[in-house]
């Protein structure tokens, strides 16, 4: 059996810890730049506010419910997470956590007797939300499709289940399997559900009693087979299979159009370095940099500006690498090549791709850079990861930073900067 918890609005009740207030009231979280909502509490949800929608769209309906509006936070939502699976990993032991997500986690049930797992559901769900203040979900199942699928329901049916949902019978997954819409199904895309309900696949259920073969030939091969023998009960996903990635990518969009070369090149090298940031965590290295920047163009006669022309450009790698200063020269080189004087910029992105694993590379035995290199990134990787910052960095990402993301709605990083702690008064 398997758990996966998942934390209930996650970024907003990063927010609420902080601001108790706050409780039982309507919150929201933009994305960067304070464009989208990504995150609504239950109560934004019920007055109509919708997910991943423009915020001034929906800024007349928030100021009418007076609804809290916060910048987004990830030093802030990046430790809270650490700690909810800290939590997870005391209560279950740490080699039967597996990480999905920086809101999500699976636990392996295997030390539970069965007739106990919704007493130890509740248990997770109390002392994570005791410990830190996030409150989470719980779905029990064989399978982790299938937990994905009881925590839907824990979530859906809040107060019957009191947020833990246990499918540990035939006769409760047929149930659930009924119930639920195939494109509510973990692993689903909207592509794919249309395509299932066109071929008479409706529910999960369906899907179900199609046989390998069938999901061999119409839902991506293996892929489809895993889902299948998931949905019946058979573990077929490993989570080792997800966890590394064969892209790294870093774009943002600039909090105000940009126009001078070295704002470019700052934005450029800083989103190298936080793509390398990535890549020398999951232990991988980079064969090809792509980089690209988006104009910000005005069409004649209108008052605002819309989304102008991508221009990219790549390169590849003469021998793979994970080291910050070997990448951000060619991502630098190639943000000198893209630019053009006089154009307004919005967007710019790094991203990195022709992944290997990092202890593949072929080494020099008569060159210690290399390995001075790694070393090097080590350290700086861990002293921005303690501070939950990139207090260390390059000087070719600048000091001012004038295109950096716009966070009117900024809170303090509470729980990672001395000169941040929340106060009580």
């Amino acid at each position: 059996m398997y758990a996966i918890v998942d934390c209930n609005s996650f970024y907003c009740a990063c927010e609420r810890v902080f601001q108790p207030h706050l409780a039982q009231k309507p919150v929201v979280v933009l994305s960067n730049n304070d464009g989208c909502i990504i995150s609504r509490s239950d109560e934004a949800k019920a007055i109509g506010v919708g997910m991943a929608g423009p915020y001034f769209q929906a800024k007349p309906l928030i100021e009418k419910h007076k609804v809290a509006v916060f910048s987004s936070n990830y030093n802030l939502y990046g430790d809270m997470s650490r700690r909810v699976m800290d939590t997870l990993k005391a209560l279950a032991g740490a080699p039967n956590v597996e990480v999905y997500s920086v809101d999500e986690a699976f636990v392996h049930m295997l030390f539970v007797p069965q007739k106990e797992l919704r007493t130890f559901g509740l248990e997770l769900r109390h002392t994570v939300e005791q410990w830190t203040g996030v409150a989470v979900s719980v779905g029990i199942a064989p399978t982790k499709t299938l937990a994905k699928l009881a925590n839907h329901i824990a979530k859906k049916y809040k107060q019957k289940t009191n947020c833990v949902a246990v499918l540990e019978t035939e006769e409760k997954l047929a149930k659930a399997l009924q119930l639920t819409p195939v494109g509510e199904l973990w692993g689903v895309g909207r592509r794919s559900a249309k395509k299932l309900t066109d071929l008479g696949i409706n529910t999960a259920w369906d899907l179900r009693q199609m046989p390998e073969e069938w999901a061999r030939k119409h839902l991506g091969g293996v892929v489809g087979v895993r889902l299948i023998k998931e949905l019946r009960g058979e573990e077929a996903i490993l989570m080792d299979e997800y966890q590394s990635k064969k892209m790294i990518a870093t774009t943002r969009m600039f909090g105000n159009a940009v126009t001078d070369l070295t704002d470019i090149k700052e934005a450029v090298a800083t989103y190298t370095a936080r793509a390398a940031e990535k890549l020398r965590r999951q232990h991988s290295a980079a064969g090809m940099i792509h980089v690209f920047v988006v104009t910000n163009e005005k069409e004649e006669g209108a008052s605002h500006f819309r989304h102008g022309p991508t221009y990219s450009s790549y390169y590849v790698l003469p021998q793979p690498t994970a080291q910050t200063g070997e990448l951000i020269k060619p991502a630098v080189t190639l943000a000198e090549q893209l630019y053009q004087p006089g154009k307004k910029y919005k967007k710019a992105g790094v991203m990195l791709g022709s992944l290997v694993p990092d202890d593949s590379i072929q080494a020099n035995l008569f060159e210690q850079k290399k390995s001075i290199g790694r070393f090097l990134m080590e350290q700086i990787d861990n002293i921005n990861f303690s501070m939950r910052d990139d207090v260390v960095k390059f000087a070719a990402s600048g000091t001012k930073r004038n295109w950096k993301m716009r966070r009117d709605f900024q809170t303090p990083r509470y729980t990672s900067r001395w000169d941040e702690l929340c106060q009580v008064r």
